[in-house]
């Protein structure tokens, strides 16, 4: 038994350092300001999001970007709420912002993937990009975008996406996971592995994924629409890219209870078998082990068969490397002061990462009012 405590420490110890040292190699963007000369498409899904809608609505009306050289698509997926009235409201609220607003064309298992594919073959700008209805996008987001555009030439671009603070223990805990997994994903990009990325910020010229396909191929799995389609662009040999630029930051509205938190979770744990490459589902390998090792461990010092000094060196080791990685997250969105949950969030964090894993395996899951299997 100690030598699975020391194989797996190890191997955690390399990918944490291995990614520690993509953060640092992916450069940081200055924000300024150039000539617009990129058109974007903004594709905005949506379904029962009638309480969340006023921050991206309210964002939009502030974005400092040619109004002519971007339009924004809203698509309906089959809201049970007034969440469609808000959307026309806004848009005859503001007629200098070119508009539209769809209905999603259900033809596959994946309902967001349908109101993406809706948006996207409608759409006129050269550069797509999504962002989701709970969101809010900086004023400097589209400018952003195109200076990264101009200066290196890429056909996808992930983009920086935070959670909104709170006072909550709920939502201070879900900061902190959010500082790790964006820090892991720029980790991924700087040492040309990329394997994650988030639909809430991402950019992908619209003539690529049409060459692509799109999201053919993988219709029957609800989420992924993000990392799949990442990874058909790595598989085609086009270029890619991670745009750490804090003005191009999305914010993203916390899950508000424990459930709808696992419900999201186990959504997007669903995916991970059905991944193409073999890096990201060795990084979820290395990264549930690691917590499964911590889990397992409490339980046999406790049971008296393993000694307590072996358990507490592995949790030693994750917790300074874990640190030192979430912290470059934490201060690249600055909100150092958050790493004061850190240590009760580590102590968790075992407990729910293997959660998750067990009940994504076994269980179904629900996620905007619908009912989805593995």
């Amino acid at each position: 038994m100690i030598w699975a405590f020391g194989i797996i420490t190890v191997i955690y110890a390399i990918l944490l350092l291995f990614l520690l040292f993509g953060f640092y190699r992916v450069p940081e963007q200055q924000s300024r300001m150039a000539e617009a000369v990129v058109s974007f498409s903004i594709i905005v899904p949506f379904r029962n999001e009638a309480e969340a809608l006023s921050f991206l609505l309210s964002s939009f009306k502030r974005l400092k970007y040619p109004k002519n050289l971007f339009e924004i698509i809203f698509v309906n997926d089959s809201s049970e709420d007034l969440s469609e009235d808000i959307c026309r409201k806004f848009m005859e609220e503001t007629p200098e912002l070119k508009m539209s607003l769809l209905q999603s064309q259900r033809s596959t298992g994946s309902p967001k993937k349908d109101a993406l594919q809706t948006g996207i073959e409608a759409a006129g700008g050269t550069y797509i990009l999504t962002t989701d209805a709970d969101c809010e996008v900086p004023p400097t987001w589209l400018m952003a975008y195109n200076n990264f555009i101009r200066e290196t030439p890429v056909d996808l671009v992930a983009g920086p996406v935070n959670i909104r603070s709170g006072k909550s223990l709920l939502t201070r805990f879900q900061e902190i996971d959010f500082f790790s997994l964006q820090a892991a994903s720029m980790g991924g990009f700087g040492v040309d592995l990329p394997f994650m990325c988030n639909g809430a910020n991402l950019c992908f010229r619209k003539e690529q994924f049409l060459k692509v396909e799109g999201y053919q191929g993988n219709e029957s799995i609800a989420s992924g629409d993000d990392i799949f389609l990442l990874e058909k662009f790595v598989s085609h040999g086009m270029k890619v890219a991670f745009l750490k630029d804090s003005a191009a930051s999305v914010i993203t509205t916390a899950q508000q209870s424990i459930k709808s938190l696992f419900m999201q979770r186990i959504r997007w744990a669903a995916k991970t078998s059905s991944y193409s490459e073999i890096f990201p589902k060795a990084v979820g390998l290395s990264v549930f082990l690691m917590n499964l090792l911590l889990v397992a461990g409490v339980i046999l010092v406790a049971a008296g068969a393993v000694e307590k000094q072996y358990l507490l060196l592995a949790f030693l080791v994750k917790f300074n490397l874990d640190f030192a990685l979430i912290y470059r997250g934490a201060q690249f969105f600055g909100r150092e002061n958050s790493m004061r949950d850190y240590f009760w969030v580590s102590i968790l964090y075992p407990f729910f990462c293997c959660g998750v894993v067990f009940m994504s395996g076994f269980t179904s899951y629900q996620w905007k009012g619908r009912k989805f299997r593995k």
